[in-house]
Protein backbone atom coordinates (compact mmCIF):
# COMPACT_ATOMS: atom_id res chain seq x y z
CA UNK A 1 0.00 0.00 0.00
CA UNK A 2 1.07 3.57 -0.58
CA UNK A 3 -0.28 7.08 -0.05
CA UNK A 4 -1.87 8.46 -3.21
CA UNK A 5 -3.96 11.61 -3.50
CA UNK A 6 -4.06 11.85 0.31
CA UNK A 7 -5.31 8.35 1.06
CA UNK A 8 -4.00 4.80 1.39
CA UNK A 9 -4.36 2.86 -1.82
CA UNK A 10 -2.60 0.36 -4.05
CA UNK A 11 0.45 1.54 -5.97
CA UNK A 12 -0.73 4.16 -8.48
CA UNK A 13 -0.99 3.20 -12.12
CA UNK A 14 -0.77 5.30 -15.28
CA UNK A 15 -4.55 5.16 -15.51
CA UNK A 16 -4.96 6.59 -12.00
CA UNK A 17 -2.71 9.57 -12.79
CA UNK A 18 -4.49 10.17 -16.09
CA UNK A 19 -7.81 10.08 -14.25
CA UNK A 20 -6.54 12.80 -11.90
CA UNK A 21 -5.42 14.95 -14.83
CA UNK A 22 -8.75 14.53 -16.58
CA UNK A 23 -10.65 15.44 -13.42
CA UNK A 24 -8.61 18.38 -12.15
CA UNK A 25 -6.58 19.92 -14.99
CA UNK A 26 -7.96 22.12 -17.76
CA UNK A 27 -8.20 20.22 -21.04
CA UNK A 28 -6.07 22.55 -23.15
CA UNK A 29 -3.83 19.66 -24.29
CA UNK A 30 -4.53 16.20 -25.70
CA UNK A 31 -1.55 14.20 -24.37
CA UNK A 32 -0.68 10.64 -25.22
CA UNK A 33 -1.65 8.15 -22.46
CA UNK A 34 1.91 8.01 -21.05
CA UNK A 35 2.69 9.17 -17.49
CA UNK A 36 6.37 10.03 -17.19
CA UNK A 37 8.01 9.67 -13.78
CA UNK A 38 11.76 9.72 -14.50
CA UNK A 39 14.06 10.76 -17.32
CA UNK A 40 17.74 10.88 -18.27
CA UNK A 41 19.44 11.73 -21.54
CA UNK A 42 17.23 10.72 -24.46
CA UNK A 43 15.05 8.32 -22.46
CA UNK A 44 12.09 8.59 -20.10
CA UNK A 45 10.44 6.04 -17.81
CA UNK A 46 6.75 5.93 -16.94
CA UNK A 47 5.17 5.30 -13.55
CA UNK A 48 4.88 1.58 -14.33
CA UNK A 49 8.54 1.18 -15.27
CA UNK A 50 8.28 1.22 -19.07
CA UNK A 51 11.09 2.99 -20.93
CA UNK A 52 10.66 5.20 -23.99
CA UNK A 53 12.88 7.11 -26.40
CA UNK A 54 12.06 10.81 -26.41
CA UNK A 55 11.64 11.90 -30.02
CA UNK A 56 10.04 15.25 -29.17
CA UNK A 57 12.44 16.94 -26.71
CA UNK A 58 9.76 19.14 -25.22
CA UNK A 59 9.41 20.92 -28.57
CA UNK A 60 13.18 21.64 -28.49
CA UNK A 61 13.24 22.67 -24.80
CA UNK A 62 15.31 19.54 -24.11
CA UNK A 63 18.02 19.94 -26.74
CA UNK A 64 20.61 18.81 -24.18
CA UNK A 65 18.52 15.86 -23.03
CA UNK A 66 16.86 15.22 -19.71
CA UNK A 67 18.83 16.19 -16.59
CA UNK A 68 22.12 17.00 -18.29
CA UNK A 69 24.64 16.78 -15.44
CA UNK A 70 26.26 20.15 -16.15
CA UNK A 71 22.89 21.90 -16.12
CA UNK A 72 21.67 20.12 -13.02
CA UNK A 73 24.93 20.99 -11.23
CA UNK A 74 24.55 24.67 -12.13
CA UNK A 75 20.95 24.71 -10.88
CA UNK A 76 21.77 22.91 -7.63
CA UNK A 77 24.70 25.21 -6.92
CA UNK A 78 22.55 28.30 -7.47
CA UNK A 79 19.67 26.87 -5.43
CA UNK A 80 22.02 26.87 -2.47
CA UNK A 81 22.79 30.57 -2.89
CA UNK A 82 19.87 32.73 -4.10
CA UNK A 83 17.00 32.05 -6.51
CA UNK A 84 15.06 35.30 -6.85
CA UNK A 85 15.75 38.95 -6.15
CA UNK A 86 13.46 40.67 -8.68
CA UNK A 87 14.99 43.31 -10.91
CA UNK A 88 14.55 45.86 -8.14
CA UNK A 89 18.15 44.95 -7.27
CA UNK A 90 21.26 43.78 -9.10
CA UNK A 91 22.52 40.24 -8.63
CA UNK A 92 25.78 38.53 -9.51
CA UNK A 93 24.49 36.33 -12.37
CA UNK A 94 22.57 38.78 -14.58
CA UNK A 95 25.38 40.74 -16.21
CA UNK A 96 27.45 37.61 -16.78
CA UNK A 97 24.52 35.80 -18.39
CA UNK A 98 23.72 38.74 -20.67
CA UNK A 99 27.34 39.19 -21.73
CA UNK A 100 27.90 35.50 -22.40
CA UNK A 101 24.66 35.08 -24.35
CA UNK A 102 25.37 38.20 -26.41
CA UNK A 103 28.86 36.93 -27.22
CA UNK A 104 27.52 33.50 -28.21
CA UNK A 105 24.87 34.97 -30.53
CA UNK A 106 26.94 37.85 -31.89
CA UNK A 107 24.54 40.45 -30.55
CA UNK A 108 24.91 43.58 -28.42
CA UNK A 109 22.15 43.65 -25.82
CA UNK A 110 20.01 41.10 -23.98
CA UNK A 111 16.54 41.37 -22.44
CA UNK A 112 15.94 38.29 -20.23
CA UNK A 113 12.38 37.05 -19.88
CA UNK A 114 10.69 33.72 -19.02
CA UNK A 115 8.51 32.04 -21.66
CA UNK A 116 8.94 32.13 -25.41
CA UNK A 117 5.65 33.95 -25.85
CA UNK A 118 6.89 36.59 -23.39
CA UNK A 119 10.00 37.06 -25.52
CA UNK A 120 7.90 37.53 -28.67
CA UNK A 121 5.57 39.97 -26.91
CA UNK A 122 8.65 41.89 -25.76
CA UNK A 123 10.06 41.98 -29.30
CA UNK A 124 6.74 43.32 -30.60
CA UNK A 125 6.78 46.12 -28.01
CA UNK A 126 10.42 46.95 -28.79
CA UNK A 127 9.76 47.06 -32.54
CA UNK A 128 6.77 49.35 -32.10
CA UNK A 129 8.60 51.74 -29.82
CA UNK A 130 11.62 51.76 -32.14
CA UNK A 131 9.34 52.59 -35.08
CA UNK A 132 7.69 55.45 -33.20
CA UNK A 133 10.82 56.96 -31.63
CA UNK A 134 13.49 56.22 -34.26
CA UNK A 135 11.78 55.70 -37.61
CA UNK A 136 9.12 58.34 -36.98
CA UNK A 137 6.03 56.22 -37.51
CA UNK A 138 3.08 58.00 -35.83
CA UNK A 139 2.22 56.52 -32.44
CA UNK A 140 -0.38 53.78 -32.61
CA UNK A 141 0.01 53.11 -36.35
CA UNK A 142 3.07 50.84 -36.57
CA UNK A 143 2.63 47.53 -38.42
CA UNK A 144 4.54 44.26 -38.24
CA UNK A 145 4.60 41.84 -41.16
CA UNK A 146 4.26 38.16 -40.26
CA UNK A 147 3.96 34.91 -42.21
CA UNK A 148 0.99 32.62 -42.62
CA UNK A 149 1.13 29.30 -40.73
CA UNK A 150 3.32 30.96 -38.10
CA UNK A 151 3.56 29.91 -34.49
CA UNK A 152 4.92 32.44 -32.01
CA UNK A 153 2.93 31.62 -28.85
CA UNK A 154 -0.54 31.64 -27.36
CA UNK A 155 -1.13 35.10 -25.89
CA UNK A 156 -4.03 37.22 -27.12
CA UNK A 157 -1.78 39.51 -29.16
CA UNK A 158 0.16 36.62 -30.69
CA UNK A 159 -2.92 34.63 -31.73
CA UNK A 160 -4.18 37.85 -33.29
CA UNK A 161 -1.77 37.20 -36.15
CA UNK A 162 -2.05 33.41 -36.22
CA UNK A 163 -3.69 31.76 -39.23
CA UNK A 164 -4.63 28.69 -37.18
CA UNK A 165 -8.34 28.97 -36.45
CA UNK A 166 -8.05 26.55 -33.52
CA UNK A 167 -5.72 29.06 -31.87
CA UNK A 168 -8.04 32.00 -32.64
CA UNK A 169 -11.62 30.79 -32.35
CA UNK A 170 -13.57 32.56 -29.56
CA UNK A 171 -10.56 34.58 -28.35
CA UNK A 172 -11.31 37.89 -30.07
CA UNK A 173 -11.36 40.83 -30.26
CA UNK A 174 -7.83 40.73 -31.63
CA UNK A 175 -4.92 43.11 -31.50
CA UNK A 176 -4.47 45.16 -34.70
CA UNK A 177 -1.19 46.13 -36.33
CA UNK A 178 -0.17 42.93 -38.12
CA UNK A 179 -0.04 42.13 -41.85
CA UNK A 180 0.15 38.50 -42.97
CA UNK A 181 1.90 37.25 -46.11
CA UNK A 182 2.74 33.78 -47.40
CA UNK A 183 5.85 32.21 -45.85
CA UNK A 184 8.62 31.87 -48.41
CA UNK A 185 7.22 34.51 -50.78
CA UNK A 186 9.72 37.37 -50.66
CA UNK A 187 7.93 39.35 -53.36
CA UNK A 188 4.68 39.34 -51.38
CA UNK A 189 6.55 40.45 -48.28
CA UNK A 190 8.25 43.30 -50.14
CA UNK A 191 4.89 44.43 -51.56
CA UNK A 192 3.41 44.50 -48.04
CA UNK A 193 5.98 47.00 -46.71
CA UNK A 194 4.64 50.53 -46.22
CA UNK A 195 5.95 53.63 -44.43
CA UNK A 196 4.16 52.29 -41.32
CA UNK A 197 6.06 48.99 -41.29
CA UNK A 198 8.14 48.64 -38.14
CA UNK A 199 9.39 45.07 -38.50
CA UNK A 200 9.16 41.70 -40.17
CA UNK A 201 8.74 38.80 -37.71
CA UNK A 202 9.58 35.34 -39.10
CA UNK A 203 10.64 31.87 -38.00
CA UNK A 204 13.84 30.72 -39.78
CA UNK A 205 12.14 27.30 -39.88
CA UNK A 206 8.41 27.04 -39.19
CA UNK A 207 8.13 24.37 -36.50
CA UNK A 208 4.45 24.06 -35.64
CA UNK A 209 3.56 24.21 -39.34
CA UNK A 210 5.46 20.95 -39.87
CA UNK A 211 9.17 21.95 -39.93
CA UNK A 212 8.88 24.09 -43.06
CA UNK A 213 12.30 25.12 -44.42
CA UNK A 214 12.23 28.34 -46.46
CA UNK A 215 13.20 28.44 -50.15
CA UNK A 216 16.86 29.13 -50.90
CA UNK A 217 17.56 32.85 -50.92
CA UNK A 218 14.32 33.79 -49.17
CA UNK A 219 15.89 35.37 -46.11
CA UNK A 220 18.53 37.17 -48.17
CA UNK A 221 15.69 38.79 -50.12
CA UNK A 222 13.83 39.62 -46.90
CA UNK A 223 16.97 41.17 -45.41
CA UNK A 224 17.49 43.29 -48.52
CA UNK A 225 13.88 44.50 -48.43
CA UNK A 226 14.18 45.40 -44.75
CA UNK A 227 17.41 47.32 -45.36
CA UNK A 228 15.93 49.17 -48.33
CA UNK A 229 12.89 50.35 -46.38
CA UNK A 230 14.38 50.82 -42.89
CA UNK A 231 12.50 47.89 -41.35
CA UNK A 232 13.66 45.61 -38.54
CA UNK A 233 14.07 41.87 -39.14
CA UNK A 234 13.06 39.83 -36.08
CA UNK A 235 13.92 36.12 -36.13
CA UNK A 236 11.94 33.87 -33.81
CA UNK A 237 14.54 31.24 -32.87
CA UNK A 238 12.64 29.86 -29.88
CA UNK A 239 12.31 26.38 -31.42
CA UNK A 240 14.90 26.53 -34.18
CA UNK A 241 17.78 28.07 -32.25
CA UNK A 242 20.47 26.85 -29.87
CA UNK A 243 21.92 24.00 -31.98
CA UNK A 244 18.66 22.32 -33.04
CA UNK A 245 19.46 22.80 -36.74
CA UNK A 246 23.25 22.43 -36.42
CA UNK A 247 24.13 26.06 -35.79
CA UNK A 248 23.71 28.34 -32.77
CA UNK A 249 21.05 30.27 -34.69
CA UNK A 250 19.08 28.65 -37.51
CA UNK A 251 19.22 31.88 -39.51
CA UNK A 252 22.99 31.35 -39.78
CA UNK A 253 22.24 28.72 -42.45
CA UNK A 254 20.98 31.55 -44.66
CA UNK A 255 24.05 33.74 -44.23
CA UNK A 256 21.78 36.47 -42.89
CA UNK A 257 21.72 38.40 -39.64
CA UNK A 258 18.55 39.64 -37.97
CA UNK A 259 18.33 42.88 -36.01
CA UNK A 260 16.54 41.10 -33.16
CA UNK A 261 16.23 37.43 -32.15
CA UNK A 262 13.87 35.78 -29.70
CA UNK A 263 15.24 32.78 -27.80
CA UNK A 264 13.66 30.38 -25.35
CA UNK A 265 12.92 26.68 -24.78
CA UNK A 266 16.44 25.15 -24.79
CA UNK A 267 17.81 28.29 -23.10
CA UNK A 268 16.34 26.93 -19.86
CA UNK A 269 18.11 23.59 -20.27
CA UNK A 270 14.91 21.63 -19.71
CA UNK A 271 14.95 22.80 -16.07
CA UNK A 272 12.94 26.02 -16.00
CA UNK A 273 11.47 28.59 -18.40
CA UNK A 274 14.16 30.99 -19.61
CA UNK A 275 13.80 33.23 -22.64
CA UNK A 276 15.49 36.31 -24.02
CA UNK A 277 15.34 38.97 -26.69
CA UNK A 278 18.80 39.66 -28.09
CA UNK A 279 19.87 42.10 -30.76
CA UNK A 280 21.22 45.49 -31.69
CA UNK A 281 21.92 47.95 -28.90
CA UNK A 282 20.24 50.83 -30.72
CA UNK A 283 17.05 48.77 -31.04
CA UNK A 284 16.71 47.13 -27.61
CA UNK A 285 18.07 50.33 -26.11
CA UNK A 286 14.80 52.15 -26.79
CA UNK A 287 13.40 50.61 -23.59
CA UNK A 288 13.76 52.81 -20.52
CA UNK A 289 13.23 52.00 -16.81
CA UNK A 290 9.61 51.35 -15.96
CA UNK A 291 8.47 50.72 -19.56
CA UNK A 292 8.76 46.92 -19.54
CA UNK A 293 9.59 44.27 -16.97
CA UNK A 294 9.03 40.87 -15.42
CA UNK A 295 9.19 39.74 -11.79
CA UNK A 296 10.98 36.51 -12.69
CA UNK A 297 12.73 37.59 -15.89
CA UNK A 298 16.51 37.37 -15.43
CA UNK A 299 16.28 35.85 -11.95
CA UNK A 300 19.49 34.37 -10.47
CA UNK A 301 18.48 30.74 -10.94
CA UNK A 302 17.44 31.31 -14.54
CA UNK A 303 20.67 33.15 -15.29
CA UNK A 304 22.81 30.42 -13.71
CA UNK A 305 21.09 27.74 -15.80
CA UNK A 306 21.25 29.92 -18.92
CA UNK A 307 24.98 30.47 -18.41
CA UNK A 308 25.49 26.70 -18.21
CA UNK A 309 23.54 26.31 -21.48
CA UNK A 310 25.76 28.92 -23.12
CA UNK A 311 28.87 27.06 -21.95
CA UNK A 312 27.60 23.83 -23.52
CA UNK A 313 26.90 25.59 -26.80
CA UNK A 314 30.27 27.35 -26.78
CA UNK A 315 32.00 23.97 -27.17
CA UNK A 316 30.36 23.38 -30.55
CA UNK A 317 29.68 19.75 -29.59
CA UNK A 318 25.91 19.99 -29.89
CA UNK A 319 25.98 21.85 -33.17
CA UNK A 320 28.22 19.10 -34.56
CA UNK A 321 25.99 16.33 -33.20
CA UNK A 322 22.93 17.95 -34.75
CA UNK A 323 24.69 18.29 -38.08
CA UNK A 324 26.04 14.74 -38.21
CA UNK A 325 23.10 12.88 -36.69
CA UNK A 326 20.72 15.17 -38.56
CA UNK A 327 22.21 14.12 -41.89
CA UNK A 328 21.62 10.49 -40.91
CA UNK A 329 18.07 11.26 -39.79
CA UNK A 330 17.19 13.08 -43.02
CA UNK A 331 18.68 10.31 -45.18
CA UNK A 332 16.88 7.50 -43.41
CA UNK A 333 13.54 9.30 -43.29
CA UNK A 334 13.93 10.30 -46.93
CA UNK A 335 14.27 6.64 -47.85
CA UNK A 336 10.73 6.09 -46.51
CA UNK A 337 9.15 8.37 -49.13
CA UNK A 338 6.94 6.05 -51.13
CA UNK A 339 6.95 3.54 -48.30
CA UNK A 340 4.51 5.26 -46.00
CA UNK A 341 5.73 8.85 -46.19
CA UNK A 342 4.83 11.39 -48.85
CA UNK A 343 7.28 14.16 -47.85
CA UNK A 344 10.17 14.80 -45.48
CA UNK A 345 11.37 18.29 -44.53
CA UNK A 346 13.99 19.30 -42.04
CA UNK A 347 17.28 20.77 -41.02
CA UNK A 348 19.70 19.30 -38.51
CA UNK A 349 18.19 16.92 -35.97
CA UNK A 350 14.67 18.16 -36.73
CA UNK A 351 12.20 16.86 -39.29
CA UNK A 352 8.58 17.11 -40.30
CA UNK A 353 7.27 13.98 -41.99
CA UNK A 354 3.99 13.73 -43.86
CA UNK A 355 2.25 10.37 -43.69
CA UNK A 356 1.04 9.23 -47.10
CA UNK A 357 -2.71 8.94 -47.84
CA UNK A 358 -4.07 5.62 -46.73
CA UNK A 359 -1.75 5.46 -43.75
CA UNK A 360 -2.54 6.28 -40.14
CA UNK A 361 -3.40 9.77 -38.99
CA UNK A 362 -0.74 11.67 -37.08
CA UNK A 363 -2.47 10.89 -33.79
CA UNK A 364 -2.78 7.20 -34.63
CA UNK A 365 0.88 7.06 -35.59
CA UNK A 366 1.90 8.79 -32.33
CA UNK A 367 -0.12 6.31 -30.28
CA UNK A 368 1.32 3.35 -32.19
CA UNK A 369 4.85 4.66 -31.67
CA UNK A 370 4.25 4.95 -27.93
CA UNK A 371 3.33 1.26 -27.77
CA UNK A 372 6.72 0.61 -29.40
CA UNK A 373 8.59 2.73 -26.87
CA UNK A 374 9.03 5.92 -28.91
CA UNK A 375 7.43 9.23 -27.93
CA UNK A 376 6.60 11.51 -30.84
CA UNK A 377 3.71 13.87 -31.50
CA UNK A 378 1.61 14.93 -34.43
CA UNK A 379 1.08 18.42 -35.74
CA UNK A 380 -1.96 18.91 -37.93
CA UNK A 381 -3.68 15.84 -39.28
CA UNK A 382 -1.01 13.80 -41.03
CA UNK A 383 2.36 15.22 -39.96
CA UNK A 384 4.76 14.05 -37.27
CA UNK A 385 7.53 16.22 -35.85
CA UNK A 386 10.76 14.38 -35.10
CA UNK A 387 13.10 16.24 -32.72
CA UNK A 388 15.11 13.95 -30.44
CA UNK A 389 17.51 15.38 -27.85
CA UNK A 390 20.90 16.22 -29.31
CA UNK A 391 22.51 13.76 -26.88
CA UNK A 392 20.81 10.80 -28.57
CA UNK A 393 23.11 8.08 -29.90
CA UNK A 394 23.07 6.87 -33.49
CA UNK A 395 21.82 3.49 -32.29
CA UNK A 396 18.93 5.08 -30.38
CA UNK A 397 18.13 7.24 -33.38
CA UNK A 398 17.98 4.20 -35.64
CA UNK A 399 15.73 2.40 -33.18
CA UNK A 400 13.28 5.29 -33.26
CA UNK A 401 13.37 5.54 -37.06
CA UNK A 402 12.81 1.79 -37.35
CA UNK A 403 9.69 2.19 -35.22
CA UNK A 404 8.44 5.01 -37.45
CA UNK A 405 9.02 2.87 -40.54
CA UNK A 406 7.02 0.04 -38.99
CA UNK A 407 4.12 2.28 -37.98
CA UNK A 408 3.70 4.12 -41.29
CA UNK A 409 4.40 1.16 -43.57
CA UNK A 410 1.44 0.73 -46.00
Amino acid sequence: MTTFAGRETAAPTAASFIELDERWSTHNYHPLPVVIAEAAGASVTDVEGRSYLDFLSGYSALNFGHRHPDLIAAAVEQLGRVTLTSRAFHHDQLGLFCRELAELTGTELVLPMNSGAEAVESAVKIARKWAHRVKGVPDGTAEIIVAGSNFHGRTTTIVSFSTDETARADFGPFTPGFVTVKYGDAAALRDAITPRTAAVLLEPVQGEAGVIVPPEGYFADVRAACDEHGVLLIADEIQSGLARTGTVLALDHEGVRADVYTLGKALGGGIMPVSAVVGRRDVLGVLKPGEHGSTFGGNPLACAVGRAVVRLLATGEFQQRSTELGAHLQTRLGSLIGSGLSEVRGRGLWAGIDIAPGGPSGREASEALATRGVLCKETHERTLRVAPPLVITREELDRGIDAIAEVIRP
